[in-house]
């Protein structure tokens, strides 16, 4: 599964008219973490920086898609599963759905940079009871961390994803190559420190300021209410 990861993520990394991407897994789970028969298979410490630092790459690549992410938990979110999550940019919850950084039970910490973006999520205080604790985060408690942007109505895999598509697209209206310039200042503003940001804002601002969309808009003159 990590290798289809990584080539899924490569695929979108090239996909040039895209503005929205949904995570979600298949039978009502969204992912169970680990193999545990796989890190049997891999005890010594070199082996297992090597998975880490195989992951860190490719969930860092995919936080950084300039495609607006959502990850739809159903069922269960749980370890790497959890840290999965925290790759994409907004979490939808199901009904009766957890998310639980376990890591502790099996004598770790999050390897593939769950717990730095964890932090960026809901602070250092709150990120420390979670992973101390591995404290399972239901759909009411993780709208209160503010991990969790909404609760869907259905529990059912397909009407849950309708509703997520439903939510995902009151943001991803308009044209691509807005929209992912949109998430690109944000990656910036997030990541860079503050001069580079800005000059990475000017870099892209200079993309579509007189680009289809924005010469399209002038004609239109819109009104903003």
């Amino acid at each position: 599964m990590m290798l289809e990861l990584q080539e899924k993520v490569a695929e979108l990394e090239n996909w040039k008219d895209g503005k929205g991407l949904i995570i979600c897994g298949a039978g009502n789970t969204f992912c169970s973490g680990s193999d545990l028969n796989t890190v049997k298979a891999i005890p010594n410490s070199q082996d297992g920086m090597n998975m880490c630092m195989f992951m860190q790459n490719t969930l860092t690549r995919l936080m950084r898609l300039p495609l607006i992410s959502v990850a739809l938990i159903q069922g269960k979110a749980i370890g790497g599963g959890a840290e999965l999550t925290t790759a994409c940019d907004f979490r939808l919850m199901t009904p009766g759905s957890e998310i639980r950084f376990v890591h502790k039970h099996m004598g770790l910490v999050p390897g593939w940079g769950g717990a730095a973006r964890l932090v960026r999520i809901v602070g250092s205080g709150a990120a420390l009871r979670l992973l101390s604790g591995a404290l399972k985060v239901d759909p009411e408690r993780a709208l209160r961390l503010g991990l969790s942007e909404e609760t869907l109505l259905s529990p059912e895999e397909s009407g849950s994803l309708e509703e997520a598509r439903a939510w995902l697209s009151q943001y991803t209206e308009g044209p691509a190559s807005v929209i992912q310039a949109a998430k690109q200042v944000v990656t910036a503003g997030r990541e860079l420190p503050l001069e580079d940001a800005l000059r990475t804002e000017k870099d892209i601002f200079g993309t579509v300021w007189g680009g289809p969309a924005n010469l399209q808009a002038l004609v239109r003159r819109p009104k903003h209410k």
